[in-house]
């Protein structure tokens, strides 16, 4: 963890909206912290990462940058790489564990070797989906682009008919598609900043599946903390952050996402290496309820960054 306002006298760039299927969240997040920072007193401005946005950032003279960029080109480790190419520390993790971790194929590997339970998935090449054959774990199954965030593109398939159709949702986004084993049961995020685990907060979305809609529509989804369930699974959950967190080499703010079957048995589905950060979002709920208010942890988070991460 970074000292404590030491770049208070630094002017602050916060890197928000972007190109990518995530923008108007990005320029949710983006805001939010953007107003964090100037309540806290830091010469803070936000730049709209699209466009001539290398002529931005040059003219805009920031000495350091806050990423609140979701999905491609802000979480896969470009931005970032652009960064460390013109000196300006960043937030959040380093370019090669953004690419890693931006891929849920590659993030599920890397967890695996850690000692992490995931799910059985298959690959399907997004160009060569015609007549694909079902995995052989069966149905039910999820089927989701490998690189987008936000449940874009994503599927439950119950029966057969429904699996052509999902495979060509998929391949809108990616030209990698992920077929993975349905989990039935509960869904887990859990929060880390700088090394530091939040309580666990549990999704429980109306429809009974966490997608778009779901994420982001006003009175679709109850958020739960504390969490209902037995001590022992929540403790594992957040043994697992940590040991996922360390794998990835997550810095700054992240967040991991689980299924908890009815065994209570922990399934990986995914890591998040910018998670949301409105008032409102997972993350700033989870360290509410562990006593650190938003504007306190968007600092903390600015706190931590560098280069070469």
């Amino acid at each position: 963890m970074g000292e404590a306002g030491r770049f208070r006298a630094t002017r602050v760039g916060v890197f928000y909206g972007g190109e990518s299927s995530e923008r108007e969240v990005s320029l949710r997040t983006g805001k939010a912290a953007l107003e964090a920072l100037r309540r806290k007193g830091y010469e803070a401005v936000g730049i709209d990462i699209r466009g001539d946005w290398l002529g931005l950032i040059r003219d805009a003279g920031i000495g350091v940058a806050l990423i609140a960029l979701h999905g491609r080109f802000g979480e896969d480790g470009c931005i970032q790489g652009a960064l460390e190419l013109a000196r300006i520390p960043y937030t959040g993790s380093g370019v090669a564990a953004s690419a890693l971790t931006m891929s849920k194929v590659l993030a599920k590997r890397v967890v695996a070797a850690a000692g992490v339970p995931v799910a059985a998935d298959a690959l399907y090449d997004g160009n060569s989906i015609d007549g694909a054959a079902l995995p052989p774990f069966g149905l039910p199954l999820v089927v989701k682009p490998d690189r987008e965030g936000s449940t874009v593109g994503i599927s439950i398939v119950r029966t057969p008919d429904e699996w052509p159709a999902a495979l060509a949702d998929a391949a809108r986004y990616d030209g990698r598609i992920l077929a993975e084993a349905f989990i039935a049961g509960r869904e887990l995020t859990v929060g880390i900043v700088n090394g530091r685990v939040l309580p666990a907060i549990e999704v429980r979305p109306k429809s009974g599946f966490y997608d778009y809609r779901s994420k982001y529509t006003a009175g679709e989804t109850e958020y739960v903390i504390p969490v209902p369930m037995e001590h022992e699974i929540l403790s594992r959950a957040a043994d697992y952050t940590r040991r996922a967190a360390e794998a990835l080499t997550l810095r700054g703010a992240a967040r991991i996402d689980y299924r908890v079957d009815q065994a209570g048995r922990l399934f990986f589905l995914e890591a998040n290496t910018i998670p949301g950060m409105t008032e409102t979002s997972l993350l700033p709920k989870a360290a509410r309820f562990d006593g650190l208010d938003f504007d306190d942890l968007v600092e903390e988070i600015l706190d931590d960054a560098g280069l070469n991460r």
